[in-house]
């Protein structure tokens, strides 16, 4: 949800709240979000370089429209490539947490992989553990409380679980770090990995192939830099994109629209 509320978005009567002090968790970025004016929501999912978990907190559900059908659902994860989909509310306050790759592999108990193409309920992935969070988090009427409950629930959950490959770790690392500018050859060789099994073991583990999450990574500069009303040739020079048409091919081909219509979503 943070990629569709902005500065303008929030002056319109959304209240966007981060914690206070410093999260306890890497790769984990947590924000409460309340639609004050009650004027509604109608988003695009796009994809991010970050798994996404919403846990709705108010009366109604988020109607998540995907392949062609709509459901009801009071908290949803949403995958690096979500695919076409929109969320729709009349009324929205929820906790949202962005988790990169590395920890959702950890903290979600499926690899990102599984979630590639969709977005899901999250009591599917958490089971009876998703409707106990969600409820003690409706009881706390603050959101620096509700803030310390995730964090909890997260801490507990990641002291069991499993990790993955340190080399696809640093190549993911690498991967942010060089903002999708990098080649696949020399992430091998900085793990000291075969590319063949780097790729096997990336695509395993992170659920997109090293060249594809690189280009994520690049779209997802590019998206911000779009949103932010920035001229898109600016755009596709800065964030590595051989010309504009480029730029607008991945655009199109991660967010199935238009630069221009992408700001617009």
């Amino acid at each position: 949800m943070d990629s569709a509320l902005h500065e303008g978005d929030r002056l319109r009567g959304w209240e966007v709240v981060c914690p206070r002090r410093p999260w306890a968790l890497d790769g984990v970025e947590v924000a409460g979000f309340r639609d004050r004016s009650a004027a509604g929501l109608d988003m695009r999912v796009v994809p991010q370089p970050v798994v996404t978990v919403v846990i709705e907190l108010g009366d109604d559900a988020l109607a998540v429209e995907h392949d062609g059908r709509s459901r009801p659902l009071r908290s949803l994860a949403a995958g690096l490539t979500p695919g076409e989909a929109r969320v729709r509310a009349r009324r929205v306050e929820c906790v949202e947490v962005q988790m990169s790759p590395v920890s959702a592999y950890s903290l979600l108990g499926v690899a990102p992989r599984d979630l590639d193409g969709g977005v899901f309920g999250l009591e599917e992935l958490w089971g009876r553990h998703e409707p106990r969070l969600r409820e003690r988090l409706t009881g706390v009427p603050g959101w620096e409380g509700r803030f310390a409950l995730v964090e909890q629930f997260l801490v507990r959950r990641r002291a069991s679980a499993p990790s993955m490959d340190p080399e696809v770790v640093a190549s993911w690392e690498r991967i942010v770090s060089r903002r999708g500018r990098v080649r696949v050859g020399d992430l091998a060789v900085s793990c000291g990995w075969s590319r063949k099994r780097l790729w096997a073991r990336f695509t395993a583990q992170v659920g997109l192939t090293p060249k594809r999450a690189a280009m994520l990574v690049r779209f997802d500069r590019a998206a911000k830099g779009l949103s932010a009303g920035r001229d898109p040739a600016e755009v596709a020079a800065v964030c590595g994109y051989a010309d504009q048409s480029h730029l607008h091919r991945d655009v199109m081909a991660f967010a199935g629209c238009t630069p221009g219509t992408l700001v617009l979503a």
